[in-house]
């Protein structure tokens, strides 16, 4: 069986001090300035009033009774859900019960929302302009260099992923461009600042990203929602849940399964 050929590319080994070596240094000194700079430009958050903070939390408790009702007997889940439901429908957690009823204030006019507006926009152009330079950068002096060779076997599916601003179709996978490296140090540089700044640090964009989804996939409400509709809506969704507890007859199927 014959042997496949081994791809052979004369590369100068200049690069590795010329291009690698000095891309691998500006990211992670950008992810330092980034992380410097985000901690300047972060605004210290105003503490909620404990209605605001009791309104929120009913509102997560009525989504933690939902998803983990199956959890509790019936009795339990029964007196649970009509103390919720009723509690909903009468506005008992509203933080401003006068307000109940009425339409919402326009939220671009409440200076909470503005300031955090702003902060949001702050560390977008603390993140966003940095890229933006070295990216250039990268194009202008080092586009269409090859300056690795990675020492694994890699499939075809990563070659636009390694091989990016290089035109050749033929290259072997495992060669990686000076633009790729920039992208591969991008996304790839979090345990490196985990040893510099530690674990809560603001120097990797992927961790900021995915801190922003989960803000927004948590159950709480912002100035622009009405609160008093979200408890209806929920007072809605726990009144049409049919109950079965995941322990009942729990001995039975013991019993077989030991038969």
């Amino acid at each position: 069986m014959a042997e496949p050929v081994v791809q052979m590319i004369h590369r100068d080994p200049a690069l590795f001090y010329w291009i690698l070596l000095p891309i691998t240094v500006v990211m992670v000194l950008t992810g330092l300035m980034r992380h410097y700079l985000s901690t300047l430009l972060q605004s210290t958050p105003k503490p909620q009033t404990l209605p605001v903070l009791r309104q929120n939390r009913a509102l997560m408790r009525g989504v933690n009774l939902r998803n983990n009702f199956n959890q509790l007997l019936p009795a339990a889940f029964t007196a649970r859900r009509a103390y919720m439901v009723e509690a909903y429908k009468e506005g008992v957690f509203l933080a401003e019960p006068d307000m109940r009823g009425k339409p919402r204030p326009n939220p671009m006019t409440d200076p909470a929302m503005m300031e955090g507006m702003m902060g949001m926009m702050k560390g977008n152009v603390a993140m966003m302009v940095p890229q933006t330079l070295i990216m250039g950068w990268i194009n202008a002096f080092f586009a269409g260099y090859v300056i690795m060779k990675l020492p694994f076997p890699l499939t075809p599916q990563f070659k636009s992923m390694l091989q990016s601003g290089v035109g050749t179709r033929d290259l072997d996978v495992r060669w990686v461009s000076s633009l790729s490296w920039y992208f591969l140090t991008l996304f790839g540089l979090q345990p490196v600042y985990n040893f510099i700044l530690g674990s809560n640090n603001a120097a990797s964009q992927v961790s900021q990203q995915m801190a922003q989804a989960q803000m927004g996939s948590m159950p709480g409400m912002g100035p622009e929602q009405d609160p008093d509709k979200l408890f209806q809506n929920e007072a809605e969704n726990l009144e049409v849940l049919e109950h079965k507890c995941i322990l009942e007859g729990v001995e039975d199927r013991l019993l077989a399964s030991l038969a």
